[in-house]
C-alpha cells in the first residue's frame, strides 16, 4: 500500500479557499465559524501536521487578514445584531405579558366581587315582598 504523492499547490488552494469562506462567514466544514487557525485547518479538510509543516505561511496570512477585518466576519456581526434585537424584543414581550397577567388577575377579582354583589342583591330582592319580581327574558 503506497501513499499518493501530495500536491502542495492543491493544498495551498484549499487553505486559501477555506480562509476566504471563513472570512466571508460561509464555512462548509467548520463547526463554529470562528476565525482561528484551528477552524481554518478544519475548514480546509487538511491534516494539522501538513498545514503547519508545509503551509505555516498561509496560517499567518489568514491571521493577518483576521486582524485587518477586526476578527468578526460581516455575516457573524449581522447575526449577532439580529440576536441582540430579538433579545430586546423578547424582553419587551415578557414585560407586556407580565402586565397582562396582572391585569387579568385584577379583572378576575373584580368579576368575582361583582358576581357576589349581584347574588346579594338578588337575595335581597327575593326577600322583599313589596317588589314584584319580573320574569327573566326568554332566549330563543
Amino acid at each position: 500500500m503506497t501513499r499518493q504523492p501530495r500536491d502542495r499547490d492543491v493544498e495551498r488552494m484549499a487553505l486559501r479557499s477555506a480562509a476566504d469562506r471563513l472570512l466571508a462567514g460561509t464555512p462548509l466544514r467548520s463547526t463554529s465559524g470562528k476565525l482561528t487557525g484551528t477552524e481554518l485547518i478544519a475548514e480546509s479538510g487538511l491534516r494539522r501536521d501538513v498545514v503547519y509543516g508545509d503551509h505555516k505561511d498561509l496560517i499567518e496570512e489568514f491571521q493577518a487578514r483576521v486582524k485587518a477585518q477586526n476578527a468578526v466576519p460581516a455575516a457573524v456581526e449581522q447575526v449577532a445584531e439580529q440576536n441582540r434585537a430579538l433579545k430586546e424584543e423578547v424582553a419587551s414581550l415578557k414585560a407586556d405579558l407580565a402586565a397582562e397577567r396582572q391585569r387579568n388577575k385584577v379583572l378576575a377579582k373584580v368579576a368575582v366581587e361583582l358576581s357576589l354583589e349581584l347574588e346579594q342583591v338578588r337575595e335581597e330582592l327575593a326577600g322583599d315582598s313589596k317588589v314584584a319580581r319580573l320574569p327573566m327574558p326568554r332566549h330563543s
